[in-house]
């Protein structure tokens, strides 16, 4: 039994690769995982102590305020002012979130009318479409392609369509593309937005995760951009704390409200003590990243040089954990991710897990341990070399 918006979504895309891997390791087969984006390396020390103090305290036994805490929002403030150098209200522009994919879960509930149109990257991550479908939404896919550098055409989206529009969803660095995007391309979507009276919701999770002396910036950056834009924030990817379901939403004040107004009536807000741990990573030494910024580096060259020695075609990304690789040939992206696992024992994503336009891609991801990586690329180049 299940709601017709529930039954037009779908499983989501994990959980089946969750279910086919399991399947597979109860026939006996040594499965090795590279498809989902989950670290593998653990949680900075400073953090792990700041929770365990955090749970030793009764006061955080009780229901947290839910906005969030007063120390955590002026925290995510701080950091935005140093990163990015954009000054934050913690009171009317900062919101705590239980991970960013709640955020983002939410957000169309609490700013879309059904019938409104989202408009959602095609490939893109699957909750941007699934959120507009459970909010009566209509999702309107935008095609990112390469020869634009997976950047969405703006001008291409018809009239018609923007007349009806609420949402522009974004997200840079992109997953599942491991594309990039500039601030002179923000200020084009904030002025887009604005033309045509949307909200800009940018998904910046990945925001930390990068290589080669790239550095990502904020949408919020762009001046004026506060008008029309919310951007979300995760401490699951940078600080290694997928598990502890934190993360925040900051910028436009009236989005940042609705989204406020919505989670009080679904959820009682993030454990008290995960908020102190949060802010423990927000505010501690932010040098603790580079560590796993050179095991991600170094496993990514390691793929890449692997999967180019068979003749694939994989790029060398800037930023986040993933290889978007083109599929060899004329096979198709479920085609070639069955016959890698039927072949290797090794699991690898279709690109059409996130959208019809990702056909013709896999993903890759850098979240799994050297020591199983190697072995899924020694079987890799066994059977493809």
């Amino acid at each position: 039994m299940q709601s017709r918006r529930l039954s037009s979504i779908g499983a989501y895309l994990f959980a089946d690769l969750d279910r086919k891997q399991e399947e597979l390791q109860a026939r006996g087969v040594d499965v090795i995982s590279l498809s989902t984006g989950d670290p593998d390396i653990p949680t900075p020390e400073h953090i792990v102590r700041a929770m365990e103090e955090g749970v030793r305290d009764p006061k955080t036994h009780r229901y947290p305020p839910y906005r969030g805490t007063a120390g955590f929002r002026e925290a995510a403030a701080t950091w935005f002012a140093k990163r990015f150098g954009v000054e934050l209200d913690p009171d009317r522009e900062v919101l705590a979130l239980i991970g960013s994919k709640e955020g983002l879960a939410h957000l169309p509930w609490a700013v879309m009318n059904p019938g409104e149109v989202a408009l959602v990257p095609d490939p893109g991550y699957p909750v941007y479409r699934s959120s507009t479908i459970m909010a009566e939404g209509e999702p309107v896919m935008v095609p990112l392609m390469a020869d634009r550098g997976f950047l969405p055409d703006l001008d291409r989206i018809p009239s018609e369509t923007l007349e009806r529009a609420r949402i522009l969803f974004l997200n840079y660095p992109n997953n599942p593309t491991g594309a990039t995007a500039d601030l002179e391309f923000f200020a084009t979507a904030v002025a887009f937005a604005r033309a045509h009276r949307l909200l800009l919701v940018h998904d910046n999770a990945y925001s930390e995760i990068t290589y080669d002396g790239y550095r990502a910036p904020s949408v919020l950056e762009v001046p004026g951009a506060k008008d029309v834009a919310i951007e979300l924030h995760s401490l699951s990817k940078s600080f290694n704390m997928t598990g502890w379901r934190v993360g925040f939403a900051v910028g436009n004040p009236e989005a940042v409200a609705a989204l406020s107004t919505l989670k009080t009536n679904v959820d009682s807000g993030v454990f008290t003590a995960v908020q102190r741990a949060a802010t423990a990573a927000l505010l501690g030494p932010q040098d603790v990243l580079a560590p796993t910024l050179a095991t991600y580096r170094a496993r990514r060259d390691r793929i890449v040089a692997a999967l180019r020695a068979v003749g694939w075609e994989p790029p060398l990304p800037k930023a986040t954990l993933y290889i978007w690789m083109p599929t060899p040939g004329e096979m198709t992206s479920v085609a070639f991710a069955g016959d890698v696992l039927e072949k290797t024992g090794v699991v690898i994503t279709p690109g059409t897990g996130y959208g019809q336009m990702g056909e013709g891609y896999v993903r890759l991801s850098l979240t799994t341990p050297d020591d199983l990586i190697d072995e899924a690329l020694a079987r890799i180049r066994r059977a493809y070399g």
